[in-house]
């Protein structure tokens, strides 16, 4: 298991009160930032017990959730469903991508 699995799960945690904020203003797209952060966590655990080109396929598919999550925040903030998003959770969202993306190759 990559190490930053415990990251992913450290930013689920952090994703958890923004997703409620979202969802008071709009609960698909407060569902599809759950599913995509989920995803990651779910992609990355699965290409673990994987090997060659599915496990890179699995970490493809981690870092599209990744890339999803980052939009789906993107567009809360543009949307005014959040003011702001702390700095640590976008720090820790970009080394997971980071991660996904040298692994994914």
């Amino acid at each position: 298991m990559l190490r930053i699995y415990s990251v992913v799960l450290e930013v689920l945690t952090m994703l958890r009160p923004i997703i409620v904020q979202i969802e008071a203003h709009d609960r698909d797209l407060a569902r599809q930032l759950k599913r995509s952060a989920t995803s990651i966590a779910l992609n990355t655990c699965e290409a673990s017990g994987s090997h060659g080109g599915t496990r890179r396929e699995r970490y493809r598919n981690a870092l599209a959730s990744a890339r999803e999550t980052g939009g789906n925040l993107d567009s809360s903030l543009a949307l005014g469903y959040v003011e702001s998003l702390d700095d640590v959770l976008l720090d820790k969202l970009d080394h997971i991508r980071a991660v996904l993306a040298k692994n994914a190759r």
